[in-house]
């Protein structure tokens, strides 16, 4: 049986339907992706595969004892605990199974027989829930998604919302579901957490479907695609990519089709017109008249098709350096985020800044827009220099006492009504949608009309911090066109690495609290920095305690094969022989591993983060215990009687 099977699932959302006829089937470790526009019912879908929301027609089906987990958007509703607490309360199952072999241990210690037999059933059962390694693993999460160990036992209410997601999400993994429903997962992730959460999905053994609007991520993660649109559903099996090759098809199949259709109906339906009053023609244009009431007319989706359709108008010529940084520092309450930093931009460069969070990106952006003061250092700005600033969440949007999203681009832009009205139309906001209130915009409309906003103002400097937050699939690629043919200069800063690869052309870096400049957009910086390593990995000098003599193997905590005393030859069989030779290559071969892990361990950034020296210890010992156990494999095989050969001398 298939882990989760739907089966023409509907939904009603105050007595009008949203889905009609959802329908997959998912194994273990398939990762099926839902695309659909803002609206479509993507969250509410999810939602009812975890029984959170009703299903009001259909069947959905699960494989016996399937534990679900979801991951969304909605706030923790334990606000008093710590992240700890938090975390470990999404693994209910195996913190039973741990408290019912303690108690189980106790009864066996007294004599109890039955206990015996339950203990085998429950320690299998907790094999599956993740053994007892599993608090390890609950704490390699939490850091894989950018926790430290300080953060573990804060209150949830002292994060910010970012985190809480955050904490959400290490909450779904750490439960090891056997289907795992996420959200957003991308949301508030560094792009090093980003590349964590990646490999950590494709190496998870359970069904994940997923709601993302990340396109780098969806084409590493997904392996199936469930396109949902006007309440309908269709499966793809087949990475993202695949599924938006196979939907252009179709779209252009369709409107090929469609126009086919047109033309044969209007052709008939001439004919009606012409000759039904003929009496020699009379019969023929009633036949025609039949044919034309039985045409199944071919329709396209009733999708919403609108999308942002943009430019930035051509900018007014500046100097030819728009910002130079020099020595620049930047100091928050406790800490330094930049020392001796250098930054300069260029007429129409477009460069990328990235960094994990925290690092100090978006400080950096104030201080360049002159919202924050420089701790030390100069910042230079050059002739006709116009700033265009978004910041994350638009904060720097004053709105003037406006109420609507009109008056607002009106007191913002300078524009008339009727000209804002038009500049609306091409971010969404026709019709009635520009009398909507400011209050009550979401997350995806309050970046739009900042964008809006920004398209208006004519600046020949954009600086964007996350310009892609809250926007969905077909918003983003909207903004791409816009900033590739934009002539002016641009600062990005973005998680969206598909953004980063399409528009940047120099990579500035927050490394080890200041900048680094890299020519080349992302891709080349991310080689860079895989070449980087691997150069690290091989230049670094031997572990502490490891022999430094070349070819040497470092120190075992056993006694070398060659110490031990073999039997003499004479007296062992061939498949004796056979044997010996297998345990002590297993030796060989555990020694091997240990020696190159201890190699790559040598690299200091493998105990740079909390995180890191977890995982790098959690190697360390797992690759030791290899060694003692290939060991105590040669030595009681060894000692076993040893049978006289068969085959004489």
């Amino acid at each position: 049986m298939a882990t989760i099977t739907a089966s023409d699932l509907g939904k009603d959302i105050a007595g009008r339907p949203l889905l009609r006829g959802v329908s997959f089937r998912l194994e273990r470790r398939d990762r099926m992706t839902i695309a659909g526009r803002n609206g479509a019912g993507k969250t509410t879908l999810l939602r009812m595969l975890a029984g959170e929301s009703p299903i009001d027609s259909g069947e959905l089906s699960l494989a016996k004892g399937t534990r679900i987990a979801l991951h969304d958007q909605r706030p923790p509703r334990e606000r008093s605990v710590s992240l700890r607490d938090y975390v470990l309360g999404g693994c209910g199952e195996a913190l039973t199974l741990e408290a019912k072999l303690t108690e189980l241990e106790t009864k066996m210690a007294e004599g109890d027989q039955r206990a015996v037999d339950a203990y085998a059933n429950t320690q299998a059962r907790f094999e599956l829930a993740g053994g007892y390694n599993w608090r390890d693993r609950v704490t390699e999460i939490v850091f894989g998604l950018g926790f430290h160990e300080r953060d573990l036992d804060r209150s949830l209410d002292s994060f910010s919302g970012g985190e809480m997601t955050r904490g959400s999400l290490a909450r779904a993994l750490a439960g090891s579901p056997d289907v795992l429903l996420l959200d957003e997962p991308t949301n508030h992730l560094d792009i090093e957490s980003l590349e964590w959460l990646e490999k950590t999905l494709i190496e998870l053994d359970a069904a994940i479907i997923l709601v993302a609007h990340d396109r780098w991520f969806l084409e590493a993660v997904g392996t199936c695609v469930l396109e949902v649109e006007a309440g309908r559903s269709r499966f793809f099996k087949g990475p993202w990519h695949a599924w938006r090759t196979e939907q252009a098809a179709r779209e252009l199949a369709l409107g090929r089709s469609i126009t086919k259709q047109k033309l044969e109906i209007e052709r008939m339906e001439k004919f009606v017109e012409r000759f039904r009053a003929k009496a020699s023609k009379a019969k023929q244009a009633q036949s025609r008249v039949k044919a034309l009431d039985k045409i199944e007319r071919i329709t396209e989706d009733p999708r919403d098709r609108r999308e942002m359709g943009f430019k930035f108008a051509a900018p007014e010529r500046s100097a030819r350096v728009v910002f130079e940084l020099e020595d620049g520092r930047i100091e928050v309450p406790g800490r330094t985020l930049l020392h001796e930093a250098a930054l300069w931009l260029e007429r129409g460069e477009h460069v990328s800044l990235v960094g994990p969070n925290g690092s100090g990106k978006t400080t950096l952006l104030k201080a360049l827009t002159g919202q924050q003061e420089l701790t030390a250092g100069q910042l230079r700005t050059g002739h006709k220099v116009t700033v265009g600033y978004l910041s994350q969440h638009g904060e720097e949007l004053e709105w003037g006492g406006a109420r609507t999203v009109l008056e607002a681009a009106v007191k913002r832009t300078g524009l008339t009504p009727n000209e804002a009205r038009a500049l609306l139309g091409r971010f969404l906001f026709s019709g009635e949608d520009a009398e909507k209130p400011l209050d009550g915009l979401s997350g995806g409309e309050r970046k739009r009309l900042g964008l809006a906003v920004l398209v208006a103002g004519k600046s020949n400097v954009l600086i964007l911090d996350e310009p892609t937050n809250h926007l969905d699939l077909e918003s983003r690629e909207s903004l791409e066109d816009a900033l590739l043919s934009y002539e002016g200069s641009l600062l990005l800063v973005t998680h969206d690495r598909a953004l980063l690869d399409a528009v940047g052309t120099r990579t500035v870096a927050v490394e080890q609290h200041t900048l680094h400049s890299y020519a080349g957009g992302w891709a080349e910086y991310a080689k860079l920095r895989e070449e980087r390593g691997a150069l690290v990995q091989q230049a670094a000098p031997p572990p502490l305690g490891a022999t430094e003599t070349a070819g040497e193997q470092p120190a075992s905590p056993q006694p070398p094969v060659e110490a031990k005393k073999a039997p003499a030859t004479a007296s062992i069989s061939k498949n004796r022989k056979r044997q010996q030779a297998k345990h002590e290559k297993q030796v060989e071969e555990a020694e091997l591993a240990l020696a190159e892990l201890e190699d790559q361990l040598a690299d200091p950034a493998r105990w740079a983060t909390s995180y890191e020296s977890a995982k790098s210890q959690a190697l360390h010992t797992a690759a030791t215990r290899a060694v003692s156990e290939a060991y105590e494999s040669l030595e009681h095989f060894e000692a076993e009687p040893s049978p006289a050969s068969a085959d004489g001398p």
